[in-house]
Order: structure tokens, then C-alpha cells, then sequence
């Protein structure tokens, strides 16, 4: 990184935004790769059913608790410091995860899951640094292009899994040591990063509103609502997806097939996420989003076929698409540029601590909540309501509220 870089030039946040987008194609082809096995592998080692999903519970509560030091990083060294220490967590929990599964150990396994969920962090902010560099007018599209990259990562990460997951004999074994090379590989891209540090603040500068400030900006507080609940329902769905699926009598490979064309439908749709929210406003895109959700619920209580689970996962992840892009991009126009290492910091805290909660719940509404597969994931699914409805309440109240008052 240089410091001699203009604050926004649009040629060269299209030259990071590539950079971003090799990124979030193959170092977050993991993700996939780890949310598709994460429940299997942890069905298979603990000693109750209803811990199953702990594995991915505790990778998002790493990613929550690592937000903020991240963030701190990224503020005081730059964003390819911050990227450096999520592939450098994400390798060793990939170390950890399949030494875990060497030994048959649930905790050390646990553990893996907790240092990934470090990189999942720092991966995180990548939308963040697509917007560094950009001008207003490119910022929405800079956030959907490194969204996109997404896409490969669908295609990649559980392809690798069918591909590794029974290379040893010890199951997932594979899976998790084609985590460490993704990890140690992909850390090389970011030394073409051209990022400017963000600058010492002189004593007279601004110091910005506080985090307690910031979030009772009615525009910051919906927009982080808004992507608390896209994102914690998502995972809460998904977490849930392989269980149900194999629960209900398909194979692993029915479940990465499903998984595969939910991830798709993440990211397909940044291609023109960024030019809807220019032309019909940010507000209708995350509005859309939060509807496209509850049709999925409604989707997956039809039936256990497939091609339901199929529908009900391609709409989850639309959903998502339309409602966390647009709430990442309401937040990125209500804060300042000295405000951002606690704002961004803030806000994925909040969003993982609620993905957490939606992790554990998962686990616990699949293999608990009733005396079949099928019944808990009608309880997965039922769980959205309450949220969707909060959300929504949340996104009305801003539309209603004059333009001049949600900034204030």
C-alpha cells in the first residue's frame, strides 16, 4: 500500500476491486466449502446430535469477536494488514480442523472452527475496501463487483468438496487441508492491493460521533438491522441445509448440489445489484430482499422434495443478495472516512453476533426441536417471521421518516 494515493480515484478502485474479486472467488471458495461439511463432520464427532451445528456456530463467533481488532488493523496498518492476519487464522484453522479430525477430537475441531471463523472476519471486509478508493457514484457497484466474485467461490468451493471429502480415509480430511493451500495461496494476491493507509488524524482533525452515536443514526441503525437479519436468517437456513438434506434421504452430493445453487444465487446477482440500487434507490432493493426471504421460508414448508429445497435455497439467496448488499451499501454513504475503523468494526460485530445466535439455533431447531428431520426443518424455517417482520418495520420506519432526519 502507499500513502501518496488519491482518496478517490475511480481507476484504481477498479484495479483493487479485481484484486478483490480473485479474492473473494478463490480464498472464499473456504466458505462454501466449510458450511457444506461443517454440520456433517460435526454430526459425526459429537456425542449429541443437537451439537452438530456447533462447528459453524463457533466459526461465526470467532468472525464476530475478531471484527472489531480487525477493523482496528485495517485503521492503523491498512486493509492488507487486516487480510494478511484472516489468511494467516484461516490456514491454521484449517490446520487445527483436520488435525481434529485426525485424533476424532470434538473440541480441537471446535477450535479449528474458531480461528477460521478469524478469516471469515477479515473476508468480510473486503466489500469495505471495495469502496476505499471509489468515487460516490461507483461505490454501490464496487461493493456488487467484489460481491460477485462470490460466484466462482460457488462453483469452486463444493466442487472441492465432492473432490476431497473422501481423499483419506479419515472423512473430510481432504476437505480441510485444501483449506490451508487455498489459505497460503491467496494471501499472495493482496500484495497488488493498492489501498492508501488511512491517515494519522492531526490533533484538530475531526474526531467523529462515538459507536453509541452512530447507531442511534436512524439510517446506520436500519441499515444494520437490516443486515443483521439478512445475514443471520441466511446462515440460519443454510447451517441447517446438509442436515436436512441428507436427513431426509438424499446423499452428501444432493447436499452440495443444493448448497452449490445456493451460493450461486448469492452472488449471480451482484452483477446488478449495484445498478438496481442506482436507478430504483437503496431502500426498495433491501425491501425486495427481505420479501425474497420470506419466500423462501414459504418455499421450504411445502415439502422435502429436492427440487424444493432447491427453490427454497436459490431464493435464500437472492434474499440475501438484495438485502445485505444494499444495507452494506446504506451504511457505507452514513459514515465518515475517520469514522469507518469503528463503524465497519461496529456493524460486523452486530451482524456475526446475530449470525451466531442464528447458528446455534440452527443446530438446536433441526436435531431438537421435533422427532423427525422434517419437522425440524419446519422449525428452521418458521424461525424467520419474527425476524423478517422487525426488519421490514425497520426499513418502513426510514422510508416514512423525512429524508432530512435520518442522518441526524
Amino acid at each position: 500500500m502507499t500513502d501518496s494515493l488519491p482518496l478517490h480515484d475511480d481507476r484504481i478502485a477498479k484495479r483493487n476491486v479485481v484484486i478483490l474479486v480473485l479474492a473473494q472467488a478463490f480464498l472464499g471458495a473456504q466458505m462454501p466449502m466449510i458450511f457444506t461439511i461443517g454440520g456433517l463432520a460435526g454430526q459425526s464427532l459429537a456425542s449429541n446430535a443437537c451439537f452438530a451445528t456447533l462447528p459453524i456456530s463457533l466459526l461465526v463467533a470467532g468472525s464476530m469477536l475478531a471484527a472489531t481488532p480487525i477493523s482496528a488493523i485495517m485503521q492503523r496498518y491498512g486493509r492488507r494488514a487486516g487480510f494478511l492476519v484472516g489468511t494467516t487464522a484461516g490456514a491454521i484453522g484449517g490446520l487445527i480442523g483436520a488435525y481434529g479430525l485426525y485424533l476424532g477430537s470434538f473440541p480441537i475441531f471446535l477450535l479449528g472452527s474458531f480461528m477460521t471463523g478469524i478469516y471469515m472476519s477479515a473476508h468480510g471486509f473486503y466489500r469495505f475496501a471495495a469502496t476505499d478508493t471509489a468515487s460516490e457514484a461507483f461505490r454501490p457497484k464496487a461493493i456488487s463487483y467484489v460481491m460477485a466474485g462470490g460466484l466462482l467461490a460457488a462453483i469452486i468451493g463444493p466442487q472441492l468438496v465432492k473432490a476431497t471429502s473422501q481423499a483419506f480415509v479419515i472423512p473430510f480430511l481432504g476437505t480441510y487441508m485444501a483449506v490451508i493451500a487455498i489459505n497460503v495461496i491467496g494471501s499472495l494476491l493482496f500484495v497488488f492491493l493498492k489501498i492508501p493507509k488511512p491517515p494519522r488524524p492531526a490533533e484538530d482533525a475531526p474526531k467523529g460521533r462515538s459507536r453509541m452515536e452512530m447507531l442511534r443514526t436512524p439510517t446506520i441503525a436500519v441499515a444494520v438491522i437490516c443486515a443483521m437479519v439478512s445475514y443471520a436468517l441466511m446462515n440460519l437456513v443454510m447451517t441447517s441445509t446438509p442436515l436436512a438434506v441428507v436427513g431426509c434421504g438424499f446423499d452428501e452430493g444432493n447436499a452440495a448440489d443444493v448448497v452449490t445453487a445456493h451460493v450461486l444465487a448469492m452472488y449471480v446477482p451482484s452483477f446488478f445489484t449495484g445498478h438496481l440500487i442506482a436507478r430504483f434507490g437503496v431502500e426498495k432493493i433491501v425491501g425486495a430482499g427481505l420479501f425474497i426471504l420470506a419466500g423462501a421460508g414459504a418455499v421450504a414448508l411445502q415439502g422435502v422434495d429436492l427440487e424444493n429445497f432447491f427453490i427454497a435455497l436459490i431464493l435464500l439467496g437472492i434474499g440475501w443478495n438484495f438485502g445485505f448488499i444494499g444495507a452494506t451499501t446504506m451504511l457505507a454513504g452514513a459514515h465518515e472516512s475517520y469514522e469507518r475503523g469503528r463503524m465497519q468494526g461496529l456493524n460486523d460485530l452486530l451482524v456475526f453476533g446475530g449470525v451466531t445466535f442464528a447458528s446455534l439455533a440452527s443446530g438446536g431447531l433441526m436435531n431438537c426441536s421435533g422427532g423427525s428431520p422434517v419437522e425440524g426443518w419446519t422449525a428452521v424455517n418458521m424461525a424467520m417471521a419474527p425476524f423478517l417482520a422487525l426488519a421490514g418495520g425497520a426499513l418502513l420506519w426510514l422510508v416514512l421518516r423525512p429524508r432530512a432526519l435520518r442522518d441526524a
